[in-house]
């Protein structure tokens, strides 16, 4: 064959070839340029489709929990709303107390005085009155443990002498023992213990330092008229004073007292004695007990009524009478009685150690 019929023959079969597969070489192509052309639009806007996915599986994936658990859901709501729904209306319900009630205009306006400044800085703070009244329930309870009366044993002992000293069938049995004060006419306070029998009434000056009974005094009780309770009181031109109540026994309302019984402070001729509370009342409950003036007074009302009931006095009028009324002290300068009370002269108290 020649050059021209080769070339021609190879034209021939190149086109024959390109008749039989013209799609095989474009199909190729146009795959490879669609991958080509993805791969581009991939590494364009490769979060825009991630986001629009992840958007609808998350639409798609409440919507099933919606779903399978609706009911669930609204009542956990529904409760909430119900409960605070509940506490707003008992707030509304129930106001709140006005704790600073409102002052009026001219109230607030109105300033504040140097007199009610001056007041207000003159108040104690709570801790220097807590600290002074501890001093001073310590000072008490100080000078409350002086007396003798205090020591174990030496009143139980004391009661016991007196006891012994009762005549059983001249006063009776005893009744009752009680430990008081006895004021004299001058203002002057002294310890003694008072018995009521069933026929007498015994006060008792008893040494609670050496435990022996000094002096008794009895009174028939059939003798006593008049008993007398309140509080003391004096003449209007007297410079003495005493707080507290007392009682005051009368056994001869006929009989008046003498000028030099008056003003002889030594003097015993006196138709009454007056009582009061003695110092150590508050020690304890037994000596509260022991005390005490008013069961005192009940009890000797109520004996002498049954004395008199079952021995009268003739041409004396039988029974009580009780009174509710300040008790006199006729006593006007009393400087004796001044420095004795305030050092417990009348009491059994220790003094402490005395010399050079």
């Amino acid at each position: 064959m020649s050059e021209r019929d080769e070339e021609t023959f190879k034209s021939v079969d190149l086109k024959q070839q390109n008749q039989k597969s013209p799609v095989t070489m474009s199909e190729k192509d146009e795959e490879t340029f669609n991958s080509v052309d993805l791969e581009q639009q991939n590494q364009k806007s490769p979060v825009t489709m991630s986001e629009k996915d992840e958007e609808t599986f998350n639409s798609v994936d409440l919507e099933q929990q919606n779903q399978k658990s609706p009911v669930t859901m609204s009542e956990k709501d529904e409760e909430t709303f119900k409960s605070v729904d509940l506490k707003q209306q008992t707030q509304k319900q129930t106001p709140e107390p006005d704790i600073h009630p409102q002052q009026s205009h001219s109230e607030t306006e109105k300033p504040s005085t140097p007199a009610a400044e001056a007041k207000a800085e003159t108040t104690p703070s709570p801790r220097a009155s807590a600290v002074k009244a501890k001093w001073k329930s310590s000072a008490e309870q100080f000078k409350v443990k002086k007396f003798f009366v205090l020591r174990p044993g030496t009143l139980d002992q004391g009661i016991e002498d007196v006891k012994s000293l009762v005549d059983p069938t001249e006063d009776g049995a005893v009744q009752g023992v009680w430990l008081m004060a006895e004021i004299d006419h001058w203002n002057n306070e002294k310890e003694r213990l008072v018995l009521i029998t069933e026929n007498t009434l015994l006060i008792c000056k008893y040494d609670f330092i050496m435990l022996h009974c000094q002096q008794i005094q009895k009174i028939p009780l059939n003798f006593i008229d008049r008993i007398c309770h309140g509080t003391f009181c004096f003449p209007p031109n007297s410079l003495l004073k005493r707080e507290g109540e007392g009682v005051r026994v009368f056994w001869d309302k006929l009989r008046e007292p003498s000028f030099t019984s008056r003003w002889n402070p030594f003097s015993v001729d006196y138709p009454f004695c007056s009582f009061t509370y003695h110092p150590v009342r508050g020690a304890n409950e037994q000596l509260g007990r022991l005390c005490e003036i008013e069961n005192f007074r009940e009890e000797l009302t109520l004996a002498a009524q049954k004395a008199h009931s079952k021995n009268p006095i003739p041409g004396k009028a039988n029974g009580v009478l009780v009174l509710n009324q300040p008790i006199l002290i006729e006593a006007y300068v009393g400087l004796m009685s001044v420095i004795g009370n305030q050092n417990k002269l009348g009491y059994c108290l220790a003094r402490g150690n005395i010399g050079f």
